[in-house]
């Protein structure tokens, strides 16, 4: 019989330094695009200013009517930083407030998942979702935008709290392994503050 296989996981801490710092890749100007909330999306009419978030750093994706689509993430982000403004159904304005009440109403994660979304865009990654690998993200490298080349990472944000067993994490990990990704698990504390770990799946 042959030796039998051990999981050995390399955890590797991602500081700033490796990261990068904190960079915008918002177009400069006032602009600000009215967008419409619809159940779990946000859609928005495609013209200058959501053609230039979509073509130089892919906010939101191109619809059959000639249209740009949001996640709730998306839209949030874009919102906080000053470029749309939301509306319901009757085309009346939702506050922030409101709006977050909304989305975590329809997404239970969705805060812990939003602030590591927000602090790799600050940092000049494209971050999209990845539902078919089952985790939350795919990260991009920077420069690199999706149809150009794969993405580095998939990630899971967490809740410094969260209790995870090793059956989970070790999941994660294949599936990382099996996608040709690397694992991100992205760690955010009751400060808002994430912390990222890289782990990589090793046969010895």
């Amino acid at each position: 019989m042959g030796k039998k296989q051990q999981e050995n996981h390399e955890i590797n801490d991602l500081n700033e330094e490796k990261l990068g710092e904190v960079v915008d890749d918002l177009p400069k100007g006032k602009e600000v695009v009215d967008t419409i909330l619809s159940g779990e999306i946000v859609t928005a009419e495609s013209n200058d200013l959501t053609r230039e978030l979509y073509d130089k750093t892919r906010y939101g994706e191109p619809t059959d009517d000639k249209k740009f689509q949001y996640s709730l993430i998306e839209a949030f982000y874009l919102m906080e930083r000053g470029k749309f403004k939301i509306l319901d159904s009757k085309d009346k304005e939702i506050k922030k407030e409101d709006f977050l009440k909304k989305a975590r109403k329809l997404e239970p994660n969705f805060w812990v998942r939003y602030v590591v979304f927000k602090d790799l865009r600050k940092r000049g990654y494209i971050v999209k979702t990845a539902l078919k690998f089952g985790a939350d993200f795919r990260v991009y490298d920077r420069g690199v935008k999706p149809g150009e080349d794969h993405a580095r990472w998939i990630v899971y944000p967490v809740y410094e709290t969260q209790v995870e067993t090793w059956y989970s994490f070790a999941a994660k990990n294949r599936v990382a392994h099996s996608t040709r990704k690397r694992l991100l698990v992205a760690i955010v504390d009751a400060e808002n503050s994430c912390t990222f770990y890289e782990i990589r799946w090793m046969r010895p």
